[in-house]
């Protein structure tokens, strides 16, 4: 049995059906089982992964778990994991978590939490994804609303990645010990600006579509309204400082997968219907 936590989420969702199609056991932890569209065979479960006592019945006879980075007691939560008998852990990190900088809020969860997995005594590989493609999804309000689309950090390139082939290595990490110990820095096959993507998007959907990049202080205006402000400095400094480079295309999906990562124009057709 695996057990796939966040199974709802970009990459969790992903992850439980690329296991389920190959035939392995899956567990996902879910908020409400009722309203959760999962493959057919996979047993939904409930817990609160910042409460680990509440996961006996989740952890129950799993051999491996797919994990999210962040929780507030990391070692507590692996303490479980380990003593119903997992074999190993895969965890959901960030490129930014190689650098080792406490000082940005988002570098420091992930940094703790692989801290807590490599203390933890269980097997471990973590997964360290470029920018998700499905970042582009932020963008459905201001396409709803006209063929503008405004953009922070217009000049940052990222070889963003498909959340579906961070998947398809987090299932290889999770189904074999061959990955143990290892660090997967995961992207896609291209390293594209915002426009980049956005001219994409304008050829799949057949619309003339503009990008706009926003000045520092429209960027940092717009994104305090939707997050904490040490957030907000946390993606200053990735972006602006340049602290994170997420340009770098990587071999990895190719090594893990046998098969290239898909394209962003892949991820655009493939969810075309969404943005239409």
């Amino acid at each position: 049995m695996i057990l796939v936590t966040g199974a709802t989420g970009n990459v969790g969702s992903e992850l439980v059906s690329a296991l389920a199609e190959e035939g392995h056991r899956v567990r996902a932890l879910v908020r409400d089982p009722r309203k959760a569209t999962l493959p057919a065979g996979v047993e939904p479960v409930t817990g609160d992964l910042n409460e680990p006592g509440t996961l006996t019945g989740a952890l129950s006879g799993v051999r491996a778990v797919f994990l999210l980075p962040g929780y507030a007691d990391m070692p507590g939560l692996l303490t479980r994991i380990r003593e119903a008998g997992a074999e190993r852990v895969v965890l959901l990190s960030g490129g930014s978590a190689g650098g080792g900088d406490m000082s940005n809020a988002v570098s420091r969860y992930m940094i703790v939490s692989e801290r807590a997995v490599r203390d933890s005594g269980l097997p471990w590989t973590f997964v360290r994804p470029k920018a998700f493609m499905s970042n582009a999804l932020r963008w459905l309000p201001q396409l709803a609303a006209g063929d503008v689309v405004r953009v922070p950090f217009p000049t940052v390139r990222a070889a963003a990645v498909d959340p579906y082939d961070i998947a398809a290595v987090a299932a290889r990490s999770l189904v074999t010990g061959e990955h143990e110990g290892r660090i997967h820095l995961v992207s896609g096959p291209e390293s594209l600006l915002p426009a980049d993507q956005v001219a994409v998007l304008a050829k799949v959907l057949d619309r003339d579509l503009r990008c706009e990049g926003m000045t520092e202080e429209e960027a940092r205006t717009e994104m305090e309204a939707t997050m904490p402000v040490e957030y907000v400095d946390a993606f200053f400094s990735f972006y602006v400082d340049g602290t994170l480079d997420e340009s770098q295309v990587e071999p990895t999906v190719q090594e893990v997968t046998g098969r290239p990562p898909r394209t962003f124009e892949q991820w655009a057709r493939a969810h075309a219907e969404t943005f239409r």
